[in-house]
């Protein structure tokens, strides 16, 4: 009872703690999203630019300015508290939305922008506290004075983020005092009759003064930034941030008016510090409300920028050393003192003017890419996502296009800069292939594209021009798998679709649990080997009925597999069990290959591509565009194609030549012909072993076998590939058959 009594609990009354919303050393919605973000937002722009503004571009091209700007923050602060109400938004604010939503490379893609961003901020206060001073001390040193407002901002936050904030209560009251002592001096001198169009003399063009105004609306991320400190973030976040961005949008829609109606163009143009001349007595009003105004937005930046490097370097993004702890410091520590070194060596950038532009190029990619993460999270229809506050996703969508249009009119060269830089970022994250132990929406925005895309898909016709190998290789644990693989990736050249399947004889009762670590197996070896292909462990109960009930099954909405290869068996019975598949899914309009590797591997210097063009089974056209398709890789991209002919009449032979010759360049493959007349003692199989023994890839084609020949039929494959290096078996199905290469492609001659 009497602890009770000591803190006012037993009389009724509550500690200031908690009218701020505190609870265990958390912060509430008012404290530490509202008064932050408020704060930043009426700072330095508000008092030394506003009139800037209006000076340069008329009091009508000013509220253009200012609601062109507030939208896209309102959009932006919509988007990121509907992201907020769906998650429990831990350390680093929008790096950490970001991040939890878009993939950790994203996230960094975005956050190390966004900290140079706010840290940058630390100095563009400076600087303005330093401009300000000069008000009352014309010979003040501003870079001097800068640099000490860096070192003063960052000592007060190693005090911790609850002291500082509360510092800024008393600064709110000044800053709403500043804003009566300007109206009371402008109505008491009465107004100045001035056009809404009129501006100075040499004036700035629109979007230049967008580019320097638009830093005074992105203090909504000082609150989100303060996001781990916060007692519920998910209601926090979104009445905080809507607020603070409301009021602003208020007390800019009226301040350019003031201004306006009070002095001429030119006046607001020269004079930075006009405030003070046109508040009269009440000078002492705007002064406290500037330097308190200033100086909390630069305790809010100075809070934030260590926050969202402390979560990268959680992330792993940034090195462990930049998040080392110092006793002295409440909160982030070596972040603290990263973000007051940077800050203070940017005071050599210059003035106000050249770094507010800088700021708007980080700032409005960040907003761009929140806007675009509560976008997909709505379109992608993840059942995970629950928002306790929805966006339409066409807003969010169109904020983000906004603020890169935006990006794109004040300066083309500075954002591609930005994206440049942006897309550096996550390339160097992926191949630090960075793994993260959440989920995020990537997934669930691909698959509702694809769906889409699918449903699209579905009724666009179908054409001979149009088709492309989608392969789905059967490929035992023997030695020469990858080298199989890859002759399956190169005839898909990342334009297909390639599914590799280990067909695993037994029961799923006996096989499911292995099944699956074979499978991870198998795309680890994929990845290994630089190959873009699914892999899959399909559990059958004999190969042959397995493998043609997995062929039936594969792919999906007009994307299914068109063509299924074997490896050349180990023994006769999988030669056997090939050429049955190949004949049975010949019926589904399924294509076969059976693809023999040499010993000497898959297209090792590989130059010479020979093609037997037959004429009677309609493989013809398939050969060749394989071997097309081939010779397009980076390891065959120099390969010369030749296609051979057997004639047996010279007529034949005639006919042949003037054929081939028409369809190559009809299909404009670049490929030389040769046509040869068989002598009576000697066999096609001779000719093919002596002609092809040095070609590197020889393609040949099946025909079509009845029930129980597969035995002898294989034994003649076995003998004619005998002695070759690679070789490719390729059976043609489907209603394309014959027409692969145009019109005039058809075999039968």
């Amino acid at each position: 009872m009497m602890s009770a009594r000591r803190n006012g609990l037993g009389r009724g009354r509550l500690s200031w703690r908690q009218l701020l919303g505190e609870r265990d050393g958390k912060l509430g919605g008012f404290i530490g999203v509202f008064t932050p973000s408020i704060l930043t937002i009426l700072g330095v722009i508000l008092y030394l630019r506003t009139g800037w503004v209006v000076g340069n571009v008329g009091l009508a091209g000013a509220l253009a300015i200012v609601i062109i700007a507030h939208i896209v923050t309102l959009i932006t602060a919509l988007s990121v508290s509907a992201v907020a109400t769906n998650m429990r938004v831990g350390t680093g604010g929008a790096y950490y939305i970001i991040s939890r939503s878009l993939g950790i490379e994203v996230g960094a893609a975005i956050g190390i922008p966004l900290f140079l961003a706010m840290t940058l901020s630390v100095t563009l206060y400076a600087f303005g506290l330093a401009e300000s001073v000069t008000a009352v001390w014309p010979e003040a040193p501003e870079r001097a004075i800068a640099f000490i407002t860096v070192f003063a901002v960052a000592l007060l936050a190693a005090r911790g983020a609850g002291i500082a904030l509360r510092l800024q209560l008393p600064i709110m009251l000044g800053i709403a005092l500043s804003l009566v002592g300007l109206v009371v001096g402008v109505l008491t001198a009465g107004p100045v009759e001035v056009p809404l169009s009129a501006v100075a003399e040499g004036a700035e063009e629109f979007w230049v003064v967008f580019a320097v105004f638009f830093p005074a609306v992105t203090g909504i991320l000082a609150g989100i930034a303060l996001s781990g400190d916060l007692k519920h973030p998910s209601r926090s976040i979104p009445r905080g941030t809507i607020l603070a961005v409301l009021v602003g949008f208020a007390v800019y829609l009226a301040v350019p008016v003031v201004l306006a109606s009070a002095a001429s163009p030119e006046e607001l143009v020269s004079n930075n510090l006009i405030w003070f001349d046109l508040a009269g007595p009440l000078f002492f009003l705007v002064l406290w409300g500037l330097w308190g105004a200033i100086f909390s937005s630069a305790v809010g930046s100075v809070l934030g920028a260590p926050r969202t490097l402390q979560a990268m370097v959680g992330d792993r993004v940034l090195p462990r050393a930049l998040g080392t702890e110092w006793p002295w410091i409440k909160g982030p520590g070596m972040p603290l003192l990263f973000t007051t070194a940077i800050a203070a060596t940017a005071v050599a950038l210059g003035d106000l003017n050249a770094v507010a532009p800088v700021l708007t190029m980080f700032f409005l990619t960040t907003y761009g890419t929140v806007n675009l993460v509560a976008g997909l999270e709505k379109v992608s229809g993840d059942p995970s996502y629950r928002p306790s506050l929805t966006v339409p996703w066409w807003a969010s969508l169109s904020g983000a296009a906004g603020c890169f249009i935006v990006m794109y009119l004040i300066n083309p060269l500075a954002l591609i800069i930005a994206v440049l830089f942006q897309v550096g970022v996550y390339v160097f994250m992926r191949r630090r292939a960075l793994t993260a132990p959440w989920g995020d929406l990537r997934r669930g925005a691909l698959l509702a594209l694809i769906r889409r895309t699918a449903l699209q898909l579905r009724k666009l016709p179908i054409d001979p021009r149009n088709w492309r190998p989608n392969i789905l290789l059967f490929a035992d644990e023997g030695g020469r798998r990858p080298d199989l693989v890859r002759f399956a990736s190169w005839l898909v050249q990342d334009r297909g679709i390639l599914t590799v399947s280990h067909l695993v004889p037994g029961t799923l009762e006996e096989q499911s649990a292995s099944a699956q670590t074979e499978a991870a197996a198998l795309n680890a070896e994929l990845e290994r080997l630089g190959i873009a292909g699914f892999a899959e462990v399909d559990v059958v109960e004999n190969i042959e009925d397995g493998a043609i009930a997995v062929a039936q099954a594969n792919g999906i909405a007009g994307i299914e597999s068109n063509t299924v290869m074997f490896g050349w068996g180990r023994t006769p019975h999988s030669h056997v069990v090939a050429l049955r598949v190949i004949e049975r899914v010949a019926l589904l309009g399924k294509s076969g290959v059976i693809c023999r590797v040499g010993a000497q591997g898959a297209g090792e210097g590989g130059k010479v591509i020979h093609v037997w063009w037959g004429g009677l089974q309609e493989n013809g056209d398939m050969l060749v565009l394989f071997a097309h398709l081939i010779s397009q890789n980076p390891a065959w991209r120099k390969a010369k194609i030749t296609i051979n002919s057997v004639a047996t009449t010279q007529m034949m032979y005639e006919h042949n030549q003037e054929s081939l010759e028409r369809i190559t360049d009809a299909a404009r493959i670049e490929a030389s012909i040769d046509v040869m007349v068989k002598p009576q003692d000697v066999t096609v199989q001779e000719m093919i072993s002596e002609r092809s023994r040095d070609a590197d890839l020889v393609l040949l084609g099946l025909r079509g076998i009845a029930h129980l020949e597969e035995a002898e039929y294989a034994q003649r494959l076995d003998a004619l590939s005998a002695g070759l290096k690679n070789v490719m078996f390729v059976r043609s199905a489907g209603s394309f058959r014959g027409q692969l290469l145009g019109e005039t492609s058809n075999n039968r001659f």
